[in-house]
């Protein structure tokens, strides 16, 4: 006898409902098939249409859609992308049709500037932290703020500067590994986004603040600029960073559309080893409130998803 006053339910009186009358959302049509060799092009077909596997096949197909229809194709970077080395894989990228510009936020212009000048970057700074030597390389402070200045003064942007700084003094055994410089090489606009005191060279005696302001500033205009080109069929891809690129991504969607320019029916996709709230929102989900379009999160690294993408897109598109 139990203790409690309360009564199981009786369920012989619960209504059920046939099998096949109910249906199901996951259903063997859509399961995986053993890709047994042929390529990236079957490995594709053969994933489940379901979940990120059907993102990726998603987010392929309209990259290829955009290059097709001519439509911007637009990569913003953080910088642990460029510190796992995939620089040959985006300039790869930039000489298939799959880079129509580029954004970058403070840290990856740094480590791209420093692969480019030395063949390394990515200091320990646990180790150096300490003694407050953290940052303080000179050859990255001085070079990037007269890089930023030279630009203030003629009227261009931070990434553009930079981009014409390395092709000047970038030796030409790491010169390759740059997409600042490979990219500035191509004529594709490279904008960078920078928060003052964010960033490593703000510290260096050469830093000039308002030459810093007035450079990343050109750069947001022109990162609008390049935003409109989406409109239709273009893609977005945010890789890697959680704050600064998503709400400048945020704020140009906004501007254009201010402007009276339309904005809808592109891509958005953010590719992270983690999903954090504002890619989410800023990227994948905000940009396409009533005005078409779609956006897709795919979790993992992004030494294995870059790769991977550009391998597809080289054997199904071109």
């Amino acid at each position: 006898m139990s203790r409690y006053k309360q009564e199981p339910l009786d369920f012989q009186g619960l209504r059920t409902t046939p099998l096949e009358a109910r249906g199901g959302k996951v259903r063997v049509a859509d399961f995986a098939r053993p890709a047994l060799g042929g390529g990236w092009a079957a490995w594709l077909d053969s994933l489940p249409r379901l979940l990120a596997a059907d993102s990726l096949r998603a987010v392929v197909s309209a990259l290829r859609e955009a290059r097709r229809s001519g439509r911007a194709i637009l990569w913003g970077m953080g910088g642990h992308v460029v510190k796992c080395g995939l620089a040959p894989v985006f300039i790869a990228l930039m000489d298939r049709g799959y880079v129509t510009g580029i954004a970058m936020n403070g840290a990856a212009s740094i480590h791209d500037f420093e692969i480019a000048l030395a063949g390394h970057t990515s200091e320990d700074v646990e180790a150096v932290l300490p003694d407050g030597s953290f940052g303080s390389a000179e050859e990255t402070g001085r070079e990037m703020n007269l890089a930023i200045a030279a630009g203030a003064a003629r009227g261009i942007g931070m990434g553009e500067a930079l981009g014409e700084k390395l092709a000047a003094i970038a030796p030409p055994e790491y010169a390759p590994f740059s997409i600042l410089l490979e990219a500035w090489r191509r004529h594709i606009p490279v904008t960078v986004h920078v928060a003052v005191g964010t960033d490593t060279p703000h510290t260096h005696p050469a830093a000039d603040a308002a030459a810093i302001g007035k450079t990343t500033h050109h750069d947001f205009r022109l990162f609008t600029a390049l935003v409109k080109e989406l409109n239709g069929g273009g893609v977005y891809l945010n890789v890697g960073s959680a704050v600064v690129l998503p709400e400048v991504f945020l704020k140009a969607v906004s501007t254009v559309r201010n402007l009276g320019h339309p904005l809808g029916g592109f891509t958005t996709v953010n590719l992270d080893f983690l999903q954090h709230y504002r890619p989410r929102v800023n990227v994948v989900e905000r940009p396409h409130a009533k005005a078409g379009g779609k956006g897709y999160a795919i979790t993992g690294h992004h030494e294995i998803l870059i790769p991977l993408i550009a391998a597809l897109l080289a054997e199904t598109g071109g």
